[in-house]
């Protein structure tokens, strides 16, 4: 099955853009997949990051972060 991880690029205002653009990273991996949300969630910069499968379920916000471990 494959994964993808949408986001938004946090950088753009900084260097003068006034729209985030949205990216897409695709995985064949569940894990490698939640890796890279982790990456970008403790990066700070990134918005509305989410994990979606070949079945278009979406992960995001605090059940990626519970997922992630990351939630208190």
């Amino acid at each position: 099955m494959s994964y993808r991880v949408c986001y938004e690029d946090g950088w753009a205002p900084a260097c003068g853009g006034d729209k985030l653009p949205e990216r897409s990273e695709y995985f064949l991996s569940e894990g490698a997949a939640l890796r890279r949300a982790d990456e970008l969630l403790r990066a700070g910069v990134h918005h509305r990051i989410s994990v979606v499968d070949a079945a278009d379920n979406v992960l995001s916000g605090i059940l990626l972060e519970l997922r992630l471990g990351m939630a208190s």
